[in-house]
């Protein structure tokens, strides 16, 4: 059955976080609002790719144009089956917004399926709600994480946790472990 999937966006969101699981869900019959603060259909939001190409941490170089296909202000939390919270530099922006946190909030205390990736754990921990959950990040949200009282769970970096409905990983690497437990999540069933 295909579900109603809200993705929360904002500048400088990892690319790949962003347009990947957006147009794998898309793929398999999901439909996929895609948002940001501010912003309505039509808009776009800068991404940015995020590698790891020998430095202490991520490097950052500009990513693709990505177009939102519906309007923030009117989201209704209550409308969605499930949320998505891409990572990159965007959530340390979206978890200083009250309405997308408050949104956020309603996927968590209703149960609903939510996937976070990379720093998209950073947007979970400000909700408040991850207290006693088994969560993944990158491991610069490490902290953030166990400050919110949750489990940070150091995986390898193709790979996923799920803890319920919460289904969270460390990085794009991850992608294929971690839409898969997503779809899993979900009850999507793909036949070939």
């Amino acid at each position: 059955m295909a579900k109603k999937i809200l993705m929360l966006c904002g500048d400088f969101g990892e690319d790949y976080e962003t347009m990947v699981p957006f147009q794998a869900l898309l793929a398999v019959g999901h439909t996929v609002h895609a948002v940001a603060p501010d912003k309505k259909a039509g808009d776009w939001i800068h991404t940015a790719v995020h590698d790891f190409d020998g430095a202490q941490t991520y490097s950052e170089k500009p990513g693709h144009r990505f177009t939102l296909n519906a309007s923030f202000a009117e989201v209704k939390p209550e409308a969605y089956d499930a949320l998505v919270v891409p990572g990159g530099r965007a959530p340390e922006y979206l978890r200083m917004n009250s309405r997308v946190v408050e949104i956020t909030r309603h996927f968590l205390q209703a149960d609903k399926p939510v996937a976070a990736i990379c720093h998209g754990a950073q947007l979970l921990a400000a909700t408040g709600l991850i207290k006693g959950r088994r969560v993944s990040a990158y491991p610069a949200c490490q902290v953030e994480v166990e400050l919110a009282g949750a489990e940070y769970c150091g995986i390898a970096v193709d790979q996923a946790v799920t803890d319920r409905n919460l289904v969270t990983a460390p990085a794009w690497p991850a992608h294929p472990a971690w839409i898969g437990q997503f779809l899993s999540v979900l009850g999507t069933r793909i036949q070939a």
